[in-house]
Formats: C-alpha cells, structure tokens, sequence
C-alpha cells in the first residue's frame, strides 16, 4: 500500500502577521528531561505562506510543509483552527510594550 503525497503538518499560534502574506507560528512540544524525566516545554517558530493574509496573531492554525517560498518560508497555512478574540493581546506583545 502506497502513501502518495502525504505532508508533513503542525499545529500552533500565530504570534505575528505584521509582513505581507507571511505569518510566523509558534509550535509547542513537551520534551522529557533526560536524568530527571520532568517535562519541560520547547517551542519553535515557523515562518507560513498566508496567500490571503487571513490569519491574525492569537488564531490557532494548521501548517502544511510545502517547496521553499523563500528563505524561511517552508510552510503553508493549511486552516484557521480557532481565531482569536478581538482586542486580546498575546502575551510577547505585551511584553514588547
């Protein structure tokens, strides 16, 4: 049984939509400490192709990996899981302020 064009998705939050039809989603995974097996969060960020400038920071979205667009962009908006209420403010832009 052959597996055709099966990509690679993620999940995670828009945290900026400043530049033009490019979005920058940070991902979260639980990594266990190697000695002391405590779980410690990582999080890394992926620069996505948005066509349509749809997504806003604080939505939850799905990113498909796609040809690189351009020096960071390997990924594509796939859908807008969850959008953000209006008026919340992440939690790096406050601290930007």
């Amino acid at each position: 049984m052959a597996v055709e064009n099966q990509r690679r998705t993620v999940r995670g939050v828009v945290v900026s939509d400043k530049m033009d039809k490019t979005i920058v989603v940070r991902t979260e995974r639980l990594v266990p400490h190697p000695k002391y097996r405590k779980f410690t969060r990582k999080y890394t960020k992926y620069h996505a192709h948005d066509a349509q400038n749809a997504a806003r920071a604080g939505d939850l979205v799905e990113l498909v990996q796609t040809r690189p667009l351009s020096k960071l962009k390997r990924w594509r908006l796939l859908e807008i899981l969850r959008v953000a209420p209006l008026g919340e403010v992440s939690a790096e832009e406050e601290a930007a302020q």
